[in-house]
């Protein structure tokens, strides 16, 4: 594969020079090593070599290899887990005491920004693609910003529901590659309104642009990709509508079905290949291997029986609000050292699971509910699917509190629900209330020095 310049180092939206090593030091803007866009991205190959340079920047450990789901995991879960962990950056996130040289947050930032650069690249190139590929390929790599700004929203921004995002700060805005220093090097932060819109309108091109084949070894993004991201979005803004049409149209497209039972959906310990293939209820997943680094929802959750360092444990009473039979419970289970673990993620190479069809079906009958409608299927309907596959009875009717339960229990420690979900049902956090100024990421200090207009979040 050839070494495209956004391999080598990208210029941050923000003014810094940045190499992509862990030493981050402020380089001349020319340096003799250089390799501008333009000389760098000539065909078609290397418009597709960068596509697969920003699904690997995706799959870092601090964005969707799965920090974006840990950390919001922790600063919410306080009364589910247990965390033993020596890193004090994710401590912080624990004991909702973020400080702005956090370097979780740092990190993630530099990696959002350098997937939404490369991402960029793609799209500033795309006249270079075949009329057969072009399409494919500026979905996906629409689909790898739009996902992107929708999580950099809900974290370095207030929370759809939280005052009006009309005027609340998100992050900046920047839809093309960053090459050299310039007056527009700098952008401010946008509103939470205006990046949600950006990631919608991104969403809804790869929507229309991107394959709808899907197979398991198929490990890019496809339509229904873009459909389920999009569901997501309208959910969290309260769109139920739109939210239960775009889960239909991934629940009907008869591309997926859920497993067999829950346990299958994770790969399991003791298994250790290089690589495993999606299942068919992965709508899209983050593939890891060997080659590629780790899977950080492993290091953190997984013990030290199967590769990871086994920081967060759970509390007992957190199995209480499951059902007697649920097949759900499979999953937890106490380790080597008699601490009780989720063991969703036991495998070192285990895919990460960015959305699956559970959700799609949570979606829709939560959406549906709140709406009194039964686009796609009844509420009711849906949640059964959900019990069928967990081995409870199905119920004859459903109410909201109950489809929270199951979304509750059927997604535990994916997505970052516990804090995204108590955000939007404007329920507290720990300790704090859903709209705490602590509950969003500051923005970081090396941002805020390289660029003078960015403005800090409150409480920072």
């Amino acid at each position: 594969m050839k070494k495209i310049r956004s391999y080598i180092k990208i210029i941050t939206a923000f003014g810094i020079v940045i190499t992509l090593g862990a030493c981050k030091k402020q380089l001349d803007l020319k340096p003799f090593n250089y390799t501008d866009a333009a000389d760098a991205i000539k065909t078609e190959k290397d418009v597709q070599s960068t596509l697969v340079g920003t699904y690997n920047r995706a799959g870092l450990a601090y964005v969707y290899g799965g920090d974006v789901f840990l950390m919001p995991d922790l600063m919410a879960s306080q009364t589910v887990i247990d965390w033993a962990g020596t890193f004090q950056d994710l401590t912080q996130m624990v004991s909702q005491k973020i400080t702005i040289s956090n370097q979780y947050v740092n990190n993630f930032w530099l990696d959002a920004y350098r997937i939404n650069n490369q991402a960029n690249n793609v799209l500033a190139n795309i006249d270079k693609v075949s009329n057969a590929n072009k399409n494919s390929v500026e979905g996906q790599a629409k689909f790898l910003r739009g996902l992107i700004y929708f999580d950099l929203a809900r974290l370095f921004g207030k929370a759809w529901n939280d005052g009006d995002p009309n005027t609340n700060l998100a992050v900046p805005i920047v839809l093309k590659p960053t090459t050299i220093i310039g007056s527009d090097s700098y952008p401010a932060r946008a509103t939470v309104a205006a990046v949600y819109a950006q990631a919608i309108s991104d969403l809804t091109d790869a929507e229309a642009k991107a394959t709808k084949t899907v197979n398991s070894s198929y490990f890019y993004a496809s339509s229904y990709s873009a459909s389920a991201i999009l569901a997501r979005i309208y959910l969290q803004q309260g769109q139920y509508a739109k939210a239960a049409q775009e889960a239909t149209k991934v629940i009907s497209s008869g591309a997926y079905s859920l497993v067999d039972s829950y346990a299958a959906e994770f790969h399991l310990p003791n298994q250790n290949p290089t690589h495993f293939d999606n299942t068919t209820e992965d709508v899209f997943a983050i593939q890891v291997t060997a080659q590629q680094g780790v899977n950080d929802l492993n290091t953190f959750y997984g013990s030290a029986d199967y590769g990871g360092r086994g920081d967060i444990s759970l509390k007992s009473s957190f199995l209480n609000d499951f059902e007697e039979g649920d097949d759900r419970l499979a999953v937890y289970n106490e380790d080597s050292d008699g601490s009780l673990r989720v063991d969703k993620f036991d495998n070192l190479y285990g895919n990460v699971i960015v959305i699956r069809l559970a959700e799609l079906y949570l979606i829709r009958a939560e959406a549906n509910f709140r709406l009194g409608t039964s686009t796609g299927a009844t509420p009711v309907a849906d949640i059964n699917a959900i019990r069928t596959r967990a081995k409870l009875a199905p119920l004859a009717t459903v109410n909201l509190a109950q489809i929270l339960k199951e979304r509750r229990l059927e997604l535990a420690f994916e997505g970052g629900f516990f804090l995204h979900d108590a955000k939007r049902l404007q329920q507290n956090v720990g300790a704090l209330k859903f709209n705490d100024d602590a509950l969003v990421f500051p923005i970081p200090q090396t941002e805020m020095n390289a660029n003078k207009n960015l403005v800090q979040n409150h409480g920072y």
